[in-house]
């Protein structure tokens, strides 16, 4: 069964940093866009960055210029390092593919890891 396994998130004082990882139980990555998506309670996920096959990035705008996403050099896992965290980057982070991950007709998601940008 398709599984994946995001990591690395807790807690840290704004302006700090963490790197979250992505891994996944079967190559999905190898051919497809890999993202990282943010949902705070009651919203729904937010994109916060996304980087293809051939490694061309993307970045939501609130990513930009604190927030790298890369991938091992065999595509699996996928990092996300998220510097100068402010408050509002609380939340529970997931990866996916991009359209998604099917499984017996519905889309799958991982349990997210979480993140809380605190004093």
């Amino acid at each position: 069964q398709v599984q994946l396994v995001e990591s690395g998130g807790g807690w840290v004082q704004p302006g700090g940093s963490l790197t979250l990882s992505c891994a996944a139980s079967e190559n999905i990555f190898q051919d497809n866009t890999m993202a990282w998506y943010h949902q705070v309670p009651g919203k729904p996920r937010e994109l916060v960055a996304r980087i293809t096959s051939g490694g061309l990035k993307l970045y939501g705008d609130s990513a930009k210029g604190r927030f790298t996403i890369s991938r091992a050099a065999d595509k699996n896992p996928v990092y996300l390092q998220m510097n100068s965290l402010k408050a509002e980057d609380t939340g529970v982070y997931y990866c996916n593919t991009v359209p998604g991950i099917m499984v017996n007709s519905r889309a799958y998601w991982g349990q997210g890891t979480q993140v809380t940008v605190s004093s």
